[in-house]
């Protein structure tokens, strides 16, 4: 019995770009993964906790989505430096395919990346700015 093939670089792409609400584990592991079903509340969790603390800075009362988002850059990165073999291994481990990565892997990779570390830094940086200065320089 064959089982559908799950793809190293969609997986890393959906953890990239959708990975605050989880989209890659519902590809990975189905509707059963409770840690989909986490990150996907938490875009309507922080959006409600964004409109109840209207005097709390939105950065601060959406901490739970920006976590998720965060999270999901790690998460591309583990698995887009998943050998293809231990990738096949624990993902597709009756499929007749084997998984092959390409080029466009790594230049998910290198955006992730940068974008990843460009969010750290920023979310940092505003966290210190609203903590320390309460907000004076944006």
């Amino acid at each position: 019995m064959t089982t559908s093939h799950r793809n190293k670089t969609l997986a890393t792409l959906l953890a990239a770009v959708l990975g605050g609400i989880g989209l890659h584990r519902f590809y990975l592991y189905g509707k059963n993964d409770w840690l989909a079903w986490l990150r996907a509340a938490s875009l309507p969790v922080s959006g409600l906790a964004i409109l109840i603390l209207s005097n709390a800075q939105p950065l601060f009362a959406g901490l739970l989505f920006v976590l998720s988002i965060l999270v999901g850059f790690a998460e591309a990165l583990k698995i887009g430096l998943t050998p293809d073999e231990q990738w096949d291994a624990k993902h597709n481990p009756s499929s007749e395919k084997k998984s092959e990565s390409h080029w466009i892997l790594a230049l998910i990779l290198v955006l992730t990346v940068a974008i990843g570390a460009t969010a750290i830094i920023a979310f940092m940086a505003r966290s210190f700015d609203l903590l320390y200065t309460g907000g004076a320089y944006g």
